[in-house]
């Protein structure tokens, strides 16, 4: 069976209200094409974090912030990007090596954890961007669109 190549970007404002509508489109479309719910729980968990800590920390100039996924055979990739302003080299450091996090930090653990690979790109005043990698499996008895085709509108209910 050949897979679909699924490529889509959505922007959010940067709201609370907007990681669980990003979860929402993410994990659908996941579980449209034929994702297995374990990878899509592992991205959605994944990709909220990163959303997450735009909404709290990106700062007041990043009103808004880009969801990018792509989906090839093997693996999924999603991009959160923000304009807002950015972390410090030691900040970053901080993250990549730390092991013991505080309840308020533990983010970038969680995002390791569930996916196969992380990268954070942030400089003070230019924004932050992450990149979470997975490799994916799929559904053994997938069919796009659901198991049986619907070939007229279901009659409206008075």
């Amino acid at each position: 069976m050949t897979r679909p190549k699924v490529r889509f970007c959505l922007m959010f404002e940067r709201e609370l209200l907007s990681v669980p509508v990003m979860r929402q489109v993410l994990g659908d479309t996941l579980r449209g094409i034929g994702v297995s719910e374990d990878s899509v729980a592992d991205i959605l968990l994944a990709a909220t974090e990163a959303c997450t800590n735009v909404v709290l920390h990106a700062g007041q100039s990043a009103p808004a912030y880009t969801v990018a996924a792509t989906v090839d055979h093997a693996a999924c990739r999603v991009e959160v990007t923000d304009a807002g302003q950015g972390c410090s080299r030691r900040w970053r450091g901080r993250l990549r090596r730390s092991g013991d996090l505080a309840e308020s930090g533990r983010g970038f653990a969680i995002m390791r954890a569930c996916v196969d690979g992380v990268t954070l790109r942030s400089s003070p005043g230019r924004g932050t961007r992450v990149v979470l990698d997975k490799r994916i499996h799929w559904e053994a008895q997938f069919s796009p669109g659901g198991a049986t085709p619907v070939t007229r509108c279901p009659t409206a209910l008075a």
